[in-house]
């Protein structure tokens, strides 16, 4: 620990922060990578604060870490030399991930070899200066200087931004001279309106084509924080911490080409009780973002556990839907994907990735649990195994599948089947072409457990 302690620091790492970088395992594996790369290029010099400060932004937002020698180079090169740059960089890494990057390409998108002179500077303030001059005589120093700044950054992106706020405020100095005594002053508050005086304006939703209308404010009005920052269809690898794979570009491309680049959204309610206030929420920004973007939302019933579910329960949650104004595109389920799921399952058996345990539940709980005795066990066998569990020819809790992985939580190979002899509603209990939950080997495939899935594919 001291060492690793010691070799943080040598980047300009305070002791505090040394220490809690190693609290990381995944950050401080990647960082030491980093800093083992840059000590080879540099030979016997040492990393500078400035390099070490981009080294480690870059290690703790970079998600690709088949980027991470392409990135150090050029850092320690001292070809992206600023926060800017770094930011550009990654952004431009995130939208071209898998493809063999034009080098040309991403410098010019990340301002590479880029000089911004302060005689360049100064021009350009000059111009935006110029530009709101009668407005800054008129307000002086109430004028909004946000407005000047934001523009001068558009107009010099690869500038210092210290050298040109002081260019800008020694030139507004200049115009306007010293601040004054009403300069000073408060400006006075516009008196509100009282409660009594503002318009109400109820928003009316109805339904029209299978979709809902409103009136009053448009729908992306509505919607607001992450929602508008949304990827376009197909550009899912943008998203912060997606997982990319080397077959995500196909698949995206494969989606798109089925969708016709239509926005899809869902809502997908578990059908074991009435939905409470907290659905709607998540009811009218499904529906509500779909027809914001000219798309089409699903109801889709999350139908993976048969033990609690009811038919009164499916009917009771469309009514709901429809009656906050909205028309499902079409009702799914996810019972309609368990062959998918149990063909999946059968995929990672036979690559080596999932076995099948005869460890009982009481055996799995808590942590540093000690791993399965059935681990190592022959592929061919747990493929009987596992086709011997959908025929029902084991008691509940006698055998289960897992997955070769260590959760976040530290738990290692966590279920991904389980029998369980309770019918299902749609599927039944007796074989079929399309049933996957044959005497009910339940799916927990859990959001984590998906991402991993996912890089295997």
């Amino acid at each position: 620990m001291a060492d690793a302690v010691s070799i943080f620091m040598s980047i300009g790492l305070s002791e505090q922060k040394a220490k809690e970088t190693l609290k990381n395992e995944a950050l401080t594996s990647t960082l030491k990578k980093a800093i083992e790369q840059a000590q080879g290029l540099l030979g016997s010099a040492s990393v500078d604060k400035t390099a070490g400060t981009l080294l480690y932004n870059m290690v703790t937002r970079l998600k690709d870490t088949n980027r991470l020698s392409f990135l150090t180079e050029y850092i320690i090169t001292r070809k992206i030399t600023s926060e800017l740059q770094l930011s550009a960089a990654l952004d431009f890494l995130k939208s071209h991930p898998q493809e063999n990057l034009d080098r040309l390409e991403f410098e010019i998108a990340c301002g590479v070899g880029v000089v911004v002179t302060p005689e360049q500077i100064e021009d350009a303030v000059e111009l935006i200066i110029r530009k709101y001059k009668d407005q800054l005589l008129a307000e002086r120093y109430r004028f909004n200087m946000g407005i000047l700044m934001g523009e001068a950054r558009t107009a010099l992106k690869w500038a210092d931004g210290k050298i040109v706020k002081n260019e800008v405020d020694m030139q507004v100095l200049h115009l306007l001279g010293p601040k004054t005594e009403a300069d000073l002053e408060k400006k006075p508050k516009a008196a509100k309106p009282k409660a009594a005086e503002k318009d109400v304006k109820i928003e009316q939703v109805s339904v029209e084509n299978g979709e809902a209308n409103t009136e009053g404010k448009s729908l992306m009005e509505q919607l607001r924080g992450e929602a508008l920052k949304f990827h376009k269809p197909g550009e899912n690898y943008k998203t912060e911490g997606y997982v990319v794979t080397p077959n995500t570009m196909n698949l995206l491309k494969k989606h798109l080409e089925e969708t016709g680049g239509q926005v899809r959204t869902r809502f997908p309610p578990e059908p074991n009780g009435i939905l409470h206030i907290g659905h709607a929420k998540a009811i009218n920004f499904n529906f509500g973002f779909a027809k914001a973007n000219n798309g089409i939302c699903f109801l889709r019933y999350d139908d993976t556990n048969p033990e609690k579910e009811e038919e009164k329960y499916f009917t009771a949650i469309r009514e709901m839907v429809e009656w906050l104004g909205y028309k499902p595109y079409a009702v799914t389920h996810a019972s309609d994907n368990f062959q998918l799921l149990y063909d999946l399952a059968v995929d990672l058996i036979r690559r080596g990735h999932a076995y099948v345990c005869h460890q009982r539940g009481e055996e799995l709980k808590g942590h540093n649990v000690p791993p399965s005795p059935w681990r190592e066990r022959p592929v061919e066998e747990s493929l009987i195994l596992f086709d011997r569990m959908r025929k029902g020819m084991f008691a509940e809790g006698e055998v289960t599948l897992r997955m070769k992985m260590v959760m976040e939580d530290g738990k290692m190979d966590p279920v991904a089947y389980r029998i369980k002899y309770t019918p299902h509603h749609r599927t039944g209990d007796t074989c079929s072409d399309t049933c996957g939950y044959i005497y009910q080997i339940r799916s927990v495939f859990l959001s984590k457990l998906y991402s991993w899935h996912i890089t295997l594919l």
